[in-house]
């Protein structure tokens, strides 16, 4: 499965598109709008996403990644 196909299904399953999570990663303190914070562990925001949206942690994998910056999605520079 693609990055790209992750974040659709992300997006079909939990309403919430890549800039969503990214808003609410933010929100939660999980990154500073240059990626993860110090300190934050990929463990903590898997767990947040597993509670809050039920993602597995494939999914959640691939949100860390966005997060981290590592990974974009398509159609983003």
């Amino acid at each position: 499965m693609s990055f790209q196909a992750y974040l659709d299904n992300i997006q079909s399953k939990t309403g919430k598109s890549p800039d969503d999570l990214r808003k609410l990663a933010k929100a939660k303190g999980f990154t500073d709008g240059n990626g993860l914070r110090a300190g934050v562990k990929a463990g903590d925001i898997i767990a947040w996403l597993k509670e809050d949206f039920d993602l597995g942690h494939g999914h959640a994998m691939a949100i860390v990644a966005l997060l981290k910056g590592s990974k974009q999605e398509a159609g983003k520079s």
